[in-house]
């Protein structure tokens, strides 16, 4: 068998078995999705992360690249308690260590009671504790990747669907997944797909119908482009934004946003709409959350659990955010319709958020 080992921040070190060699770090977090470890894996919100599964058997589907959110695999590397032969074989041919065998049981409480931590890995014939303890040593916060965006974003401007007629969508790719793309292009929207650090001048030239802010990893206090753009855009073209791209907005416009202790990652987060008193299932993946949503925001949607904001609308402004992804993939798609209303603001069919009274 092959030798594994996973240190955690304070020093425990696990021992497992190895299904793909190599040496990693990054911030151990895990989702609760039985289902989607393609769409996981490929999702771009995980760069700088270790993915542990809850769900214990992971790949009894196979892997199937038409289900992929990228053209990689973005966790640094991968949790579980039991990985099928196709995921190991996948991820070691993308140079990501996995470790299986392991009471993810216990992973997972760790993290419910300690948050988020930094982790390292060592998996191969003749590693040892002392190379994962290394890995452990030189781990970053999310916080202290700065420029995480470079990693997941498009170097340079990239058009989808040039021939639709719908409305031209600036899409700034602080590290989207596909199917954001996607539900646009459905739409009849031309989506040209945008670097993380755009310019004013840049958007500018697409003259855009809607600016969209994406999902993506790490600190949403980091990506100061993207903030500015929505700072200088906001009065005249409507802005919606999606994860990252929600606490990119409140950022933008006086809010503020924190560190959660675990984040939300899984299929099955309830979210009720404030407005309605309905409750749909949302796809979630983030790690940071608005805590207030500054100016000209109003909150429309809260999770069920802890009441965090995961929707936001201008309340003077066309704004739309959600905090999970609507787009879903791999499900519950209860929430589809976020696109229509994005799309709808351009026709002026945005009806502006009532403030709540103080």
């Amino acid at each position: 068998m092959t030798a594994a080992y996973v240190a955690l921040e304070g020093g425990h070190v696990l021992e497992g078995r190895g299904r793909a060699p190599g040496t990693a770090r990054g911030e151990l977090v895990f989702t609760t999705a039985y289902t989607g470890y393609e769409e996981s894996l490929t999702d771009p919100s995980y760069e700088e992360q270790v993915l542990t599964f809850s769900y214990p058997l992971i790949g009894n589907y196979g892997v199937r690249e038409e289900r992929f959110e990228d053209d990689r695999v973005h966790p640094r590397a991968v949790l579980a308690k039991e990985l099928t032969d196709d995921v190991a074989e996948w991820l070691a041919s993308e140079g990501v260590p996995a470790v299986d065998h392991l009471d993810t049981r216990d992973v997972v409480t760790d993290i419910r009671d300690g948050g988020a931590m930094k982790c390292g890995i060592a998996v191969g014939k003749d590693v040892t504790e002392d190379d994962a303890l290394e890995q452990l040593e030189a781990c970053k916060t999310m916080s202290e990747h700065t420029d995480i965006g470079s990693q997941v974003s498009v170097e340079e401007a990239v058009v989808h669907g040039a021939d639709n007629d719908g409305p031209d969508v600036a899409l700034v790719d602080c590290g989207a997944k596909g199917s954001i793309v996607d539900s646009l292009l459905a739409r009849d929207a031309t989506v040209h797909v945008l670097p993380y650090d755009a310019t004013a001048a840049d958007v500018e030239d697409v003259d855009p119908d809607v600016l969209f802010v994406s999902n993506g990893p790490g600190d949403p206090a980091n990506y100061e482009q993207a903030i500015d753009l929505v700072q200088a855009f906001v009065e005249d073209t409507p802005v919606a934004g999606i994860c990252l791209g929600q606490q990119i907005v409140a950022e933008a416009l006086g809010g503020t946003t924190e560190k959660m202790t675990f984040g939300h990652r899984g299929v099955n987060q309830p979210v009720l709409d404030l407005e309605s008193d309905q409750v749909v299932m949302t796809t979630q993946n983030h790690g940071y959350t608005v805590a207030e949503p500054g100016n000209h925001l109003e909150v429309t949607q809260i999770n069920v659990n802890d009441e965090t904001p995961e929707g936001l609308d201008g309340d003077e402004y066309d704004i739309i955010t959600r905090q999970y992804h609507p787009e879903a993939n791999p499900g519950p798609e209860d929430t589809l319709d976020f696109f229509d209303d994005v799309l709808g603001m351009v026709d002026g069919q945005h009806q502006p958020a009532v403030p709540a009274d103080d």
